[in-house]
């Protein structure tokens, strides 16, 4: 009995977000409209309490537990807090587009049951499992994208929902196939029998399953639906979309390639490590013309991706792996979450030069976005520069040079989309009075008066951001170099 009890507490920042959701569904139903803030509270408590039971067991000996369906290691333990603190922050920037919404409390339990869906991608060590964390990590984000209900968020959902449920056929094909090749769906298992399956059936299955990760994470080929679904839903929601999910899906992916694809007699890594090749250059030229500030960040998610998959190509390869993907996960929430704060800050300027012109005298907001944006390039000292420079050293100890040549000269180009924002906020053009006060409704907001009573919120968390992006960076570039020099 005790034993049982013991393998259900290693899964409490799991239960901690499962507990938030039903409570704040509760309390949601007995709650007034205009103080559905509780609610907030409550998913607040209940993500800070999830990434601090998950931060106390990093310490702890990695486990599987549940007939070994669930790991617990480092990698499940840095997902574990980077999403529960991720939801907690995108919960409050939420707050300014869903405050007077008639469905605020559902938005906010829908935040909590996809975050626990991309954990539960992160910590499988069973295909069903895999299956069960990529339908909790969709299900949940198909309301949230078009919750604004508008012409443009019905579209964006269509198109997330109809790509899903497609992609989601391919992984079940996949799976299917690797179970009649291994006959069985633990990954320890298939890692034992996958070297002398069928050929055929393998290379179904590793398509399939692939599929399903590469498309939670946004990648290419399964990438269309990033830009659509980004600039057809409000900017907290895309800012969510383009983080969690994608979080989950890069460890899930990670974890295949570590386990029951590291031996197997196809040349997984050299698959990834195309998708991540095209990913980075694909994004990066399809960025280069975007006017649309929330297209723009789009595809920048999906060049961020093509770096996330070279630290997944080298899984098994070298121990730098896991180091470098944890540095990267993190720096790449926060970095991502204060780009779509900026725009969050203005919702109501859609284009480059609208941006530039709503913050006009908001000096101090565009030094912020200037970091975080500066931040997806990989500039000294942000979390990306040394999430990039440990990717970068692992995919070449992996054997992966070419990889990292073609990663470096994407990194520069990339430089150039994000200075054609960077540009004309500094070029200091006048401030148009209506958008400087925000006044108005916008036209992505839920409530009449969001925009002007919380606007401080995005702007918060956009400091905040910027702050924290440098601070990671100085505090990872310290312990990678400790690390290293051990």
């Amino acid at each position: 009995m005790s034993g049982g009890s013991e393998r259900v507490l290693a899964l409490l920042p799991e239960l901690l977000l499962l507990l938030g959701a039903v409570s704040g569904l509760l309390l949601g139903l007995w709650t007034p409209q205009h103080r559905q803030w509780r609610v907030r509270l409550l998913v607040t408590a209940a993500c800070l309490a999830s990434a601090i039971a998950a931060a106390a067991a990093l310490s702890e000996p990695a486990e599987r537990v549940f007939e070994g369906t669930w790991v617990i290691d480092t990698t499940t333990g840095v997902v574990r807090i980077v999403v529960a603190l991720g939801v907690a922050v995108l919960v409050w920037l939420a707050s300014a587009s869903l405050a007077g919404h008639p469905r605020e409390t559902e938005a906010y339990v829908l935040m909590l049951l996809g975050g626990l869906g991309s954990i539960a991608l992160a910590a499988s060590g069973d295909l069903l499992l895999l299956v069960a964390g990529y339908l909790l990590a969709s299900v949940p984000l198909y309301a949230l994208a078009g919750f604004a209900k508008d012409s443009a968020g019905v579209e964006a959902t269509m198109k997330y929902y109809l790509m899903g449920a497609f992609v989601g056929v391919l992984m079940l094909i996949g799976v299917a196939a690797l179970v009649l090749a291994a006959g069985t769906t633990s990954y320890l298992d298939l890692a034992a029998q996958l070297p002398e399956a069928s050929p055929a059936l393998l290379a179904v299955g590793v398509l399939g399953v692939l599929a399903g990760v590469a498309f939670k994470a946004g990648a290419v080929p399964v990438h269309f639906w990033v830009p659509d679904v980004t600039a057809g839903t409000t900017p907290p929601m895309a800012a969510y979309l383009t983080t969690i999910p994608k979080i989950g899906a890069v460890a899930a992916a990670f974890r295949l390639l570590a386990e029951p694809f590291a031996d197997v007699p196809l040349d997984v890594p050299l698959l990834v490590a195309v998708i991540a090749a095209a990913s980075m250059t694909l994004g990066n030229l399809a960025a280069f013309n975007q006017t649309d500030v929330l297209r723009l960040l789009a595809y920048s998610t999906v060049s961020q991706v093509g770096y996330l998959f070279m630290v997944v190509a080298v899984a098994a390869r070298t121990d730098l792996a896991v180091p470098a993907l944890a540095i990267y996960l993190a720096g790449y929430a926060v970095t991502n979450i204060g780009a779509f704060a900026a725009v969050a800050a203005a919702p109501a300027a859609r284009t480059i030069t609208d941006w530039a012109t709503a913050v006009g005298r908001h000096r101090w907001l565009v030094v912020s976005l200037v970091v975080c944006l500066l931040g997806l390039v990989g500039t000294p000292p942000t979390a990306i520069f040394i999430g990039k420079l440990a990717v970068f050293a692992a995919a070449w100890d992996g054997g992966l040079a070419w990889l990292v040549v073609i990663a470096a000269v994407n990194t520069v180009a990339s430089l150039f989309y994000y200075l054609r924002w960077i540009a004309p906020a500094f070029a200091g053009v006048p401030a148009a009075p209506s958008m400087q006060e925000g006044a108005g409704s916008g036209p992505r907001t839920a409530a009449g008066t969001a925009q002007r009573t919380r606007r401080g919120v995005p702007t918060g968390l956009l400091h905040g951001a910027a702050v924290m992006s440098l601070l990671l960076g100085l505090g990872s570039g310290w312990w990678l170099a400790f690390a290293l020099s051990t």
